[in-house]
């Protein structure tokens, strides 16, 4: 497996937009997906059509067998059998394509992503150029009012697409720069870098510091990033990373109170107290992701006064 594949593999999905079975990935493909990490996830296709399993080469309808299992109607093979495996799919998560996108242009944070609508965001500025990701190069072609949509005095548009089978020269006039994305963006140091036009190698990217390195956690304990969590890589306070980095520690063994917060440094009685959310903050992803997070990630014995990380014990696992 190539770095190239995985990233090959990245722009694939973004084309297409849709779930891809897993059925219908080449063994390079397959290989290339324990790279991809979060990128891509697990998830429910349309099962209304599936690739054939025998032959591997026609989509048949899918039928219920009128014994809670299905069959697929191949016009080759005719009825086979499915098992869960055969209709097992995969996404990409466009939200983490995004953010990395965003992070290799050094596209500043407080700009936020504006959606478009039909497969076009706005990612932020870049030095004073708009940045626009686009799903279908003909898409922004055939609606030249989107580009007017961003544009900046004094400052060029960038438009990054995948790279369409048939391009001849710029399709764009002066003012607007096209961003292949399988040629001019790349997999480096586990994010995404920028590849500059003169093909020479991604320069050094600031690493991201929410990419997640214990478990769930990054680096430093103040972000953990889980899937089922809506908004993205959730901040901690100070405090509050204190607290999983202690319960981190014991490697998913039980601790009372006492102990977890000894470990943290800290003053307050049960480590739940600072995940408390006020009240003014209520309904704020900011502020409702850390206590969602510990509620996601900690297990508590009330009678027993115990609290501990499953993860932690996964990880530790993972790691002998």
């Amino acid at each position: 497996m190539s770095t190239h594949d995985a990233w090959a593999l990245v722009c694939r999905l973004f084309s297409l937009g849709t779930p891809v079975l897993r059925a219908a990935l080449s063994p390079r493909e397959i290989a290339a997906l324990p790279a991809l990490g979060q990128a891509v996830k697990s998830t429910v296709p349309d099962l209304r059509f599936v690739l054939c399993p025998y032959c591997h080469q026609q989509r048949a309808q899918v039928w219920g067998d009128g014994q809670r299992g299905h069959t697929c109607h191949c016009p080759e093979c005719g009825p086979v059998p499915l098992v869960p495996q055969d209709t097992a799919a995969i996404r990409l998560d466009e939200d983490w394509l995004r953010r990395k996108l965003r992070l290799a242009l050094s596209i500043e944070s407080r700009d936020g992503i504006d959606d478009l609508g039909d497969g076009v965001w706005r990612l932020g500025d870049a030095r004073r150029s708009p940045v626009l990701l686009a799903r279908d190069l003909m898409r922004v072609l055939q609606e030249p009012a989107l580009l007017d949509r961003v544009r900046v005095a004094g400052g060029d548009i960038r438009v990054i697409t995948p790279k369409p089978r048939k391009t001849r020269g710029a399709p764009f006039g002066a003012g607007v720069e096209w961003l292949a994305l399988e040629e001019r963006f790349t997999f480096y140091g586990g994010g995404i870098a920028f590849i500059g036009a003169t093909g020479e190698p991604p320069a050094p990217q600031a690493g991201d510091p929410t990419m997640p390195v214990h478990g769930p956690f990054s680096a430093d304990f103040k972000w953990v990033t889980l899937p089922d969590w809506p908004h993205g890589p959730i901040r901690l306070t100070n405090a509050q990373a204190a607290v999983f980095k202690a319960l981190w520690s014991f490697k998913g063994e039980p601790r009372t109170a006492e102990q977890v917060m000894q470990r943290a440094r800290l003053d307050s009685a049960k480590p739940i107290d600072v995940f408390k959310v006020k009240a003014r903050d209520r309904g704020k992803p900011q502020a409702e992701g850390p206590r969602w997070a510990y509620r996601a990630l900690v297990v508590t014995q009330q009678r027993a006064g115990l609290y501990s990380m499953p993860c932690a014990a996964a990880s530790s696992l993972a790691a002998a």
